[in-house]
């Protein structure tokens, strides 16, 4: 056991390395059984076999037809499947074939979404690139990254994409980590001891596959090759997490299964009492299929498939790309966000954010202009033709910063007044050069800037380095990356140094600079949105504690209280569940790992929360599929990362987040409403039955079988599917997110549909019949038959019945548009589609009633214009009680609020 597994340390990947990169570089090489001069070409050839190649595999797919039929006896499509039959038998083909068409719709979209985390997967591998200079019998080689293996010795410059994980054991190179580590800032590696106790990824002599070198060379020693690189360990992760059902999805099953039995058990027993009040068998029979397809909701998945896609298109308008559409009214629900520091509430662009002068602190001045053009000075960022400074992001700061300042710096003059460069050392941690000043012909001066504790000892004797060090170190309280700038003149006529050591020595400090990656200027508002909402916000960063709880307090998370949580690879459960159930703090995990993101996620949702976790990096990939909802970046965001979420914000904006979740309360506040719509027109449907049924046939059925079939098939599908492009109602976001185990139907639903909206539907439509009768003379028990001379006013009874039940559905499309509010809050006439689709019914209606070929068919007959006067008050009749209930229940819960 090595002294570093002796320590005790979190098992990290390390344990589980074929070879363990923390060893001793001697004693690595030797478990390695390589050197300075690399591999043999017959060697590299034997491990290639024994290894595998150098690449991100991903896991056999499961049968296709296994997938399919799993789709297949979803609940809802068993229901579907159910319909199409009841079609078949009813002589419904066309309906039949319809029903059959959407399951196989709703199947193949199922499945394409189950080839997501594959997609994922195989993107990784596009991080790695496509060929690696290595030394193979000790000879530099371009060779196939595919082809690299344990112990190769690879040789990594500026610009160059690490191919492998690997070990440094010449030289040194500025890396970008931020894929791994969620830091903006570049990481030095270099040939060095490592840290006692420090995870992988923080080694100071370990370079990882995929990230890229800013700057510097070096050679490293390959270490791990495929699947057991960071890359094929977080590939691994994210095809060990699966993608669970939706809250809104688990709900579509719920309901399925409800009304599944609700429609069977309705139609078996109505076939018993119909037979059993004398009603023949053949009636009874296609009465109760009419009843059990009139309660199949044939328009459920089209409507919330609707829905959820009228918020896909107002996201996308808004810069949000859904991938999966269930994800919007996720979203709705979203009880905590997890998100990332870096490209996500920060602008992954650093900027010159203070000026400590020696003997002037950070008052502002002549002085602080030379700090600053002395800093814009040692850099080697170049500008395009665009205007937009290309190199590494510190140096642009420093640049921008300057011209900030009132003193800005030619690029091309810069470059042709250099005398000398000394690149950034990551050993050093210091950049020198020596340029000829532009502002003071024939002098030439010495620029340092670097790491403050590096460059304080290379001052001359008597600098006030004690007061520079407490500057630097209050600059790095606030969250800054702090540089220290310093100067040397050189001797008029003397040349300057030729050595690194000669320059930069007898220094004088001019100051420092305070670096920081500024929030998003939307950010803040975006957060507090999330607040007045009841979502609270997490942030989940590889950052360290201070940087990201500045930012964090900047925009406004943490009210009312903010804990930072410096290791969070360190934690565990127990005290990662205290952290999440206690109080209404919010939490920074800083020095997060890709695992840490899923146990946070996997905490926050065994307990109760839905999870929106937003990323952009290749370290996010795994807790951005095992989230609820993930959300990924889409300018800054990799590629893997946006194949992992579900949601991807093509400009950034966290703040689109935010409409995100008021979409997607929308949108769950839609399918409720067409739920209500669905549900109500099931008592005026039932109780003419019943009517019939208890009074043993003294009342004729004021309804027929094809009658209810034009309903339910004909009238009622467009306007529920125009509910489904409702507005917001008022205050949607002043509510919390809704319980978890809140159902989609709820009491208080089933009460307003057969309560309140069904039973004055019901009402109104057997008054409707009995007026027509009454008004012919008929008496309970006279006979109606063919034939009979109450024949055609029964006829034109029934046809009132069925016309009166249409003109109620227009009254409850109403009603069910709002849930507490007014109508006029929304605007009675805001929803176009409902106007377009209540036409539709209308004309429809008319149709059966007054067409000769429509009424031998339905068995229907043109209504008196005393008769449909009457049906015409049915809408405002059933919107307006429930116009009224609605008002009642706001005067009381405003009254509930004030006494409170």
């Amino acid at each position: 056991m090595t002294d570093r597994a002796a320590t005790g340390r979190a098992a990290t990947s390390a344990e589980l390395l074929p070879f363990d990169p923390s060893e001793p570089l001697p004693a690595l090489r030797r478990e390695l059984a390589t050197g300075p001069e690399g591999l043999s070409a017959r060697e590299a050839a034997r491990r290639l076999a024994v290894h595998g190649t150098n690449e991100v595999r991903r896991k056999a797919r499961s049968s296709f037809a296994r997938e399919l039929v799993g789709q297949l006896v979803h609940p809802l499509a068993l229901l579907l499947w159910a319909a199409a039959a009841l079609a078949f038998v009813a002589d419904l083909a066309v309906l039949g074939w319809a029903i059959l068409a959407v399951i196989a719709v709703n199947a193949a979209f199922a499945l394409l979404q189950e080839r997501q985390a594959e997609r994922a997967v195989e993107t990784l591998a596009r991080y790695l690139p496509e060929h690696a200079l290595v030394v193979r019998d000790g000879e530099p080689l371009t060779v196939e990254v595919r082809d690299l293996v344990p112990g190769d010795v690879i040789v990594l410059a500026e610009g160059d994409k690490v191919p492998a994980d690997a070990r440094v054991t010449e030289g040194g190179v500025e890396v970008d980590l931020s894929m791994l580590t969620g830091e903006s800032v570049p990481a030095e590696r270099m040939a060095a001891a490592g840290l006692l106790g420090a995870p992988l990824l923080e080694e100071p002599n370990l370079v990882f596959s995929g990230t890229t070198c800013i700057e510097g060379q070096a050679r490293a020693v390959v270490f791990a090759t495929g699947h057991h690189t960071e890359l094929g360990r977080i590939a691994a992760l994210s095809q060990r997490t699966r993608r669970e059902p939706s809250p809104l999805e688990r709900q579509v099953k719920k309901v399925a299964w409800l009304i599944a039995g609700v429609a069977t058990a309705m139609g078996v027993v109505f076939l018993v009492v119909g037979v059993a009040v004398g009603l023949p068998v053949t009636d009874s029979l296609m009465f109760a299929i009419g009843l059990l397809v009139a309660n199949v909701p044939e328009g459920l998945l089209p409507t919330i498939t609707l829905a959820l896609a009228v918020g896909v298109r107002a996201l996308a308008r808004r810069g949000a790309l859904v991938k999966r559409l269930s994800a919007v009214e996720t979203l709705g629900s979203t009880s905590v966000i997890c998100t990332d520091k870096t490209g996500t509430l920060t602008r992954n662009r650093m900027r010159l954010r203070a000026v400590w002068a020696v003997d002037h602190g950070e008052e502002t001045g002549p002085w602080t202009q030379e700090l600053v053009r002395a800093a814009a000075l040692c850099t080697t960022v170049t500008r395009q033709a665009d205007g937009e400074l290309s190199g590494d992001p510190t140096e642009a700061a420093l640049v921008a910063g300057a011209a900030d300042h009132g003193a800005p710096v030619d690029l091309g003059r810069r470059d042709a007044g250099r005398r000398a460069l000394f690149r950034f050392d990551p050993r050093l941690r210091l950049m020198t050069v020596v340029q000829d000043d532009d502002r003071a012909p024939g002098r030439t001066r010495i620029v340092v800037k670097g790491a403050p504790e590096t460059v304080l000892t290379r001052l001359l004797p008597g600098a006030d380095v004690d007061g520079a060090r407490a500057a630097a170190e209050g600059l790095a309280r606030r969250g800054m990356r702090v540089l220290a700038v310093a100067v040397r003149d050189v001797e008029p006529g003397s040349e300057p140094p030729s050595r690194r050591q000669d320059a930069e020595s007898g220094l004088t400090l001019l100051g420092l600079v305070g670096l920081y990656d500024p929030p998003r200027p939307e950010v803040a508002e975006a957060v507090r949105r999330c607040h007045e909402a009841g979502v609270r916000v997490h942030v989940v960063t590889g950052d360290n504690g201070a940087t990201a709880a500045t930012v964090a307090r900047e925009v406004g998370i943490g009210v009312p209280r903010l804990e930072v949580v410096p290791a969070s690879e360190s934690l565990g459960d127990d005290e990662l569940d205290r952290l999440l159930t206690g109080d209404d703090a919010e939490i920074v995990f800083a020095r997060s790992s890709p695992e840490t993101k899923l146990k946070v996620a996997d905490a926050l949702r065994a307990h109760g929360r839905i999870v929106a976790m937003t990323g952009d990096g290749v370290n996010d990939a795994p807790a951005l599929h095992r989230a609820h909802i993930g959300v990924a970046m889409g300018r800054s965001g990799t590629d893997v990362a946006r194949e992992a979420a579900a949601m991807v914000l093509t400009d950034d904006d966290f703040a689109t987040i935010v409409t995100a979740v008021e979409s997607g309360r929308r949108v769950y506040d839609n399918v409720r409403k067409f739920i209500v719509y669905i549900f109500a027109h099931a008592t005026p449907e039932i109780v003419p039955f019943l009517v019939f049924a208890l009074s043993a046939g003294a009342v004729p059925l004021p309804l027929t079988v094809l009658q209810i079939l034009a309903i339910d098939l004909g009238t009622e599908t467009l306007p529920a599917l125009a509910l489904g492009r409702e507005r917001s109602e008022p205050g949607i976001m002043q509510r919390p997110p809704r319980p978890r185990h809140q159902g989609v139907i709820s009491r208080d639903m089933l009460v307003r549909s057969w309560g309140y909206l069904g039973l004055v539907s019901a009402a109104l439509v057997m008054a409707g019949f009995f007026y027509v009768l009454w008004r012919a003379g008929w008496q309970p028990g006279d006979p109606t038959g063919t034939g009979s001379p109450l024949h055609d006013a029964y006829v034109t009874a029934t046809t009132a019945t069925f016309a009166g039940i249409v003109t109620c559905q227009v009254g409850t499309a109403f009603a069910a548009r709002t849930d507490h509010a007014a109508l006029r809050d929304i605007g009675v006439f805001s929803n176009r589609l409902l106007l377009a689709g209540i036409a539709f019914e209308l004309a429809f209606t008319a149709a059966l009633v007054y067409a000769p070929p429509l009424q031998d068919l339905f068995g229907t007959a043109a209504l008196p214009l005393d008769v449909v006067l009457l049906v015409a008050t049915f809408p405002v009749l059933v919107w307006g009680t429930d116009e009224l209930r609605r008002a009642r229940r706001r005067r009381q819960r405003t009254s509930s609020v004030g006494g409170s």
